[in-house]
């Protein structure tokens, strides 16, 4: 029986630096972006069909979501899975404290302007970043696309917020992105003690590409190197990301940091 733990992040937050760090340690498995959450979405709009409700038999439907992790991971040799997916989010959330006993979820942050800042760096480097295939042309487009209603950080937000306002510290556990980079050792064994499981020791200075039950990301989808990290050591790069977040923008989301009020 695998104990299965939750990840919520921002994007450009360390999110694949963590899982390249945990799967170090033989008993965890961390997953690239999850199909869970999406899964589960899917399954309970059944419940909204003329089908379910004229023969609404929740035993059954029970009997499946409630074993629909256990069934993705079955063929995951870890003892302990961390799944990654928006689970912060309402409906997600709801899902998951509904088929779940108990729930414990990491939560990665990171000022929001640097978040803008290392997508823009990545798309000038990148020509075939996603950011890329849209009308965005200038720096100041492409943070308005990334933070629009369906972009790929606000999204996030929505998830992360409505988690801290609505449930208790005890489910959750928050990681800033400086402090994973800047101290990674006892950041980690941070959310070693917040799970609950045996620690392990990791290497900071020799780390592999993110790579979890044999599979590793495919990136010429979004982009190439996207999910790419430094593996010699773990820094933050010097770059000052107010320097290439356009003014404008800062002044439109310098106040999207609400996590540093808790």
């Amino acid at each position: 029986m695998k104990d299965i733990f939750f990840l919520h992040g921002l994007p450009r937050a360390g999110n694949t630096l963590f899982g390249s760090i945990m799967n170090q340690n033989p008993y965890i498995g961390v997953s690239a972006n999850s199909i869970c959450a999406d899964m589960m979405g899917e399954l309970f709009m059944l419940k909204h069909t003329d089908i379910f409700k004229n023969y609404p038999d929740h035993k059954s439907f029970d009997n499946v979501a409630k074993k629909v992790f256990e069934n993705y991971y079955k063929d995951w040799n870890y003892s302990y899975i961390i799944d990654r997916a928006p689970w912060g989010y309402p409906i997600n959330l709801k899902f998951l404290k509904e088929t779940r006993p108990s729930v414990k979820i990491i939560v990665l942050v990171r000022d929001v302007i640097e978040v803008l800042g290392s997508f823009i760096r990545w798309s000038e480097k990148e020509p075939t970043s996603f950011v890329n295939q849209y009308a965005a042309k200038t720096r100041e487009e492409k943070c308005d696309m990334l933070m629009n209603k369906d972009g790929v950080i606000v999204k996030e937000l929505i998830g992360i917020k409505h988690l801290l306002d609505h449930q208790p510290k005890e489910i959750y556990h928050l990681v800033e992105y400086n402090d994973l980079v800047e101290n990674p050792r006892k950041t980690i064994d941070g959310i070693y003690k917040f799970l609950g499981i045996p620690k392990f020791k990791h290497s900071f200075t020799n780390l592999n590409q993110f790579k979890v039950n044999g599979m590793e990301y495919d990136d010429t989808i979004v982009g190439q190197r996207l999910h790419t990290i430094k593996t010699d050591d773990i820094y933050k790069e010097k770059y000052d990301a107010y320097s290439i977040v356009p003014k404008s923008i800062i002044d439109k989301y310098k106040q999207c940091n609400f996590w540093e009020e808790i």
